[in-house]
């Protein structure tokens, strides 16, 4: 089943990190929300005949809308779309917007699942991220969303950052696992060029990022969480058996979805549509009634890329069988060569048809698997 997703364009603050598309403004929010419900409705056709089996609300940070902006949003799509009766409906939520109101509100939504973005459970972590929240307020939101009866729900940790000693981050995992959290996504710190955090390292006001320090954190994090019960499903996810995100595991498994919002991608099953990251542009665009989007088409070394890529990241692995069928016998034997070194070093294993990374390859996803691309003709 497709998915869609909408980029809700707003924050209450900046965090040093991040590059996502956001502002801090919410002057114009009424306006946007009527431009997201435009776009929904002008792209009504893009998954013909196909059921909805998810919803995410990503951005930015959508629990800063209004209630009834949600519900707004959510009306336009059943309106438009076959939704399906257990489609997973997620909304990312920052633990200081989860209060008991906003809470019981958005439980009278068809939102199931909230994605939570904790990032820390240490106060001195979250004011040097420049967080909006508190590490009480990090664990009370949790405690509160489950007596109110959700219990779908995934935080996310960030690791690698100089301040995370390995017992600190021992203790932020710890504490995931007794809130009993039946989905975690962690992300090792990255420093993107023009964030606040990159400025700060370049003028010397901050130390950099240590590749040691990620690698080691990074596999506390699996020997920990897979010893609790968890899978490593994802190179940033892990959940108990059969809590998979639906929606991001769509992604990585190829499905068509449909990208909603300003700098939102959707995916058709052939090609990519890109959304305008600019929010006056954004909603110009949609009140003249044109779409505000560009399109990259993929050729079949693309898509081959891409799939290489994305499941590589998974426990599924790449099957080789697969490549085969979608793109030929050639790019199956030229996978299986270029897969043999890694093989050999211990940082792939082949099991029948079904190549996967092993722990210590999962240090080196992103380079096996340009390792491993097709070259453009």
């Amino acid at each position: 089943m497709a998915g869609i997703y909408i980029h809700i364009p707003f924050c209450k603050k900046a965090c040093t990190y991040c590059d996502f598309h956001f502002t801090t403004s919410t002057k114009y929010m009424n306006e946007m929300v009527e431009a997201i419900c435009r776009e929904i409705i002008l792209k009504k056709n893009r998954l013909e005949h196909q059921q909805i089996g998810s919803i995410y609300f990503g951005g930015g940070t959508p629990s800063v809308l209004p209630t009834a902006a949600l519900q707004q949003i959510l009306a336009t799509i059943e309106k438009h779309f076959s939704i399906s009766s257990d489609a997973e409906i997620t909304i990312e939520t920052n633990p200081d917007d989860l209060t008991a109101l906003k809470i019981s509100q958005i439980r009278k939504l068809p939102v199931n699942r909230f994605s939570i973005g904790t990032q820390s459970f240490f106060n001195e972590d979250l004011v040097w991220m420049n967080r909006a929240h508190n590490s009480q307020e990090a664990s009370d939101c949790i405690k509160r969303s489950q007596d109110a009866g959700f219990e779908n729900l995934t935080i996310d940790l960030i690791y690698g950052y100089p301040l995370l000693t390995n017992e600190k981050w021992k203790t932020n995992i710890q504490t995931a696992i007794e809130l009993q959290i039946p989905h975690l996504s962690a992300y090792s710190l990255t420093v993107e060029p023009r964030t606040a955090l990159a400025h700060a390292i370049e003028k010397g006001k901050q130390p950099d990022v240590s590749d040691d320090q990620s690698a080691d954190q990074f596999m506390m994090l699996i020997d920990t969480v897979t010893s609790n019960g968890f899978e490593h499903y994802e190179i940033s996810n892990y959940s108990l058996p059969q809590k998979y995100a639906v929606h991001n595991t769509n992604y990585w498994k190829g499905v068509p979805y449909l990208g909603i919002g300003p700098s939102a991608h959707g995916f058709d099953g052939y090609d990519r549509y890109i959304n305008v990251a600019n929010n006056a542009k954004y909603m110009e665009s949609l009140a003249k009634g044109q779409l505000p989007e560009t399109l990259e088409q993929l050729s079949t070394t693309d898509k081959f890329n891409e799939y290489v890529m994305t499941s590589l990241r998974t426990m599924w692995g790449l099957n080789l069988e697969k490549v085969e069928k979608d793109f030929g016998r050639s790019y199956a034997e030229q996978t299986k060569k270029l897969a043999k070194p890694f093989i050999f070093n211990g940082k792939l294993f082949k099991e029948d048809d079904i190549i996967k990374l092993t722990n210590k390859g999962k240090l080196f996803a992103d380079g096996i698997a340009a390792e491993l691309f097709a070259e453009n003709e």
